[in-house]
């Protein structure tokens, strides 16, 4: 299927639940063409049941199942959206997890995917998309968080935020001369399934997968020219 539309496009990294399905929906329901990535084939299926978008390459929505990480996956999820849809406006990378430890007492063997996935993932879907996105001026949404701002004692998954942050500015100086839009999106606390496995939720107010989404789909909004660079979004309560 080729669509000859030209409502914009957008493709999601880990879109498939949380504030990347978020994004997605509140995406699809304003009218643009998405396209979600994930590592669960059967997530992305029941996604895209959710959206009224039966199988994996619907009208308004596309799925592509695997790694974040790896450039080769995301290099060809890229080259299907351009391919299916004729054109590609914002990537968000949204990927990531955390492990509930410290460099003092966690076990390494956990570490590596994270690392990969928080740093590297955001990093290859830049290179894979770039070009695409000079081709229509579009924009480079980097979901990070307020641990990329604000130092957590021994906290390595804070530390990979940090990158992202970095990761944010070097690529707006990279780009902008070529027309390109980089936002750096940083949440506190939020109650998303983000947060399985990390030993229940925090305690006081959370913002919602939806909440963000909205910041998120704001920035990609935003008009022709205008770069909003860093969003910084806490729940009101959380002091740091």
């Amino acid at each position: 299927m080729t669509s000859t539309t030209t409502s914009p496009v957008t493709l999601i990294t880990g879109g498939s639940s949380g504030i990347g399905a978020a994004t997605a929906r509140q995406l699809l329901d304003s009218g643009h063409r998405v396209v979600v990535t994930g590592r669960g084939e059967d997530r992305l299926r029941r996604f895209a049941a959710e959206v009224g978008e039966e199988g994996d390459e619907g009208e308004r929505l596309l799925t592509f199942a695997g790694d974040a990480a790896d450039y080769a996956t995301v290099r060809r999820a890229v080259d299907r959206t351009v391919e299916t849809f004729g054109r590609l406006d914002t990537v968000v990378a949204n990927a990531g997890f955390a492990t509930h430890d410290t460099v003092a007492d966690g076990d390494p063997e956990g570490w590596r995917e994270m690392v990969l996935t928080n740093v590297l993932g955001p990093a290859v879907l830049i290179r894979a998309a770039l070009g695409a996105l000079k081709e229509t001026r579009g924009r480079i949404v980097l979901v990070g968080s307020v641990a990329g701002f604000v130092h957590t004692p021994g906290n390595l998954y804070g530390a990979t935020k940090w990158a992202v942050t970095g990761l944010a500015e070097n690529t707006r100086r990279m780009v902008t001369g070529d027309g390109v839009g980089v936002t750096l999106i940083a949440p506190g606390r939020v109650e998303t399934p983000f947060r399985d496995g990390l030993g229940g939720l925090p305690e006081g107010q959370l913002l919602t997968a939806h909440q963000v989404a909205e910041s998120v789909v704001w920035a990609i909004k935003q008009p022709q020219g205008v770069d909003v660079n860093n969003v910084i979004i806490r729940p009101i309560g959380q002091p740091v």
